[in-house]
């Protein structure tokens, strides 16, 4: 039975166990060890916007790089789009760290396999197993053999160049207006550039996220929010996100 591993990824109160700096180090290297005998190993990281998320990245990026893995890091950007970035890249996994449509001070990670799946129970469970038997422990690389970290700015270009491609041609959303409620969460970038490249005219709102202000009254859980300015902008739909 897992211990950490919950229905979806490593949850809980950001900085207070397991979510600390320290426990999630150690995953890093212990998800990270599961790869110890392929070559060329990649992980691909993306985050949402809280403000633990800047402690977390960090300290996986520190776990997986000490094992001599190296790391893809694709900044703040949406689930989806690091399911994808980690086919599109070639990654061995992708890791999310987020706590999804949950308060500010929640945070998690859940990891994604190459294929762009979610790892299995099973590979959860040999995470843990790792874990606390502390196997990872005689694995030091020193000198070059130390991972290292590439940056991805052309990750969010990357990803709406494949959303627009699974479109039919001469695909458009001219003369929709459509109010697209971020959540000052992950999607705050993403979002209104597909659909204003599709064509239409966008009103964004909760899209200045702040690390603090996340999920707070607005989003998925606050319908209520969106449907009023709907209304209020006479606008033939709107879209509500969730932080992740």
């Amino acid at each position: 039975m897992k211990k950490l591993f919950g229905t979806d990824g490593i949850r809980g109160i950001a900085n207070k166990e397991p979510i600390t700096a320290e426990v999630i180090f150690h995953i890093g290297r212990a998800g990270t060890y599961l790869f110890k005998d392929e070559v060329d190993t990649k992980i691909l990281i993306g985050r949402d916007t809280r403000i633990s998320g800047d402690m977390l990245e960090s300290a996986l990026i520190a776990g997986i790089c000490s094992m001599g893995v190296n790391v893809l890091r694709a900044g703040i950007i949406p689930t989806p789009v690091v399911a994808y970035l980690t086919r599109a890249y070639h990654a061995n996994c992708g890791i999310v760290i987020s706590a999804s449509h949950n308060p500010l001070d929640h945070n998690g990670i859940k990891y994604i396999r190459g294929d762009g799946f979610k790892f299995s129970d099973s590979e959860e469970e040999e995470i843990e197993r790792i874990y606390f038997k502390n196997y990872s422990k005689d694995e030091w690389p020193t000198k070059k053999n130390i991972g290292r970290v590439k940056e991805l700015p052309e990750a969010t270009d990357r990803y709406i160049d494949y959303i627009k491609n699974t479109l039919p041609p001469k695909f458009s959303l001219k003369g929709y207006k459509i109010v697209l409620d971020c959540a000052n969460g992950a999607s705050f970038i993403i979002a209104p550039r597909v659909f204003k490249e599709l064509g239409a005219e966008i009103i964004t709102i909760n899209d200045k996220p702040s690390g603090t202000n996340i999920n707070f009254n607005c989003g998925s859980t606050h319908p209520a929010f969106l449907r009023k300015e709907v209304l209020r902008q006479r606008a033939d739909l709107g879209l509500s996100y969730d932080g992740d």
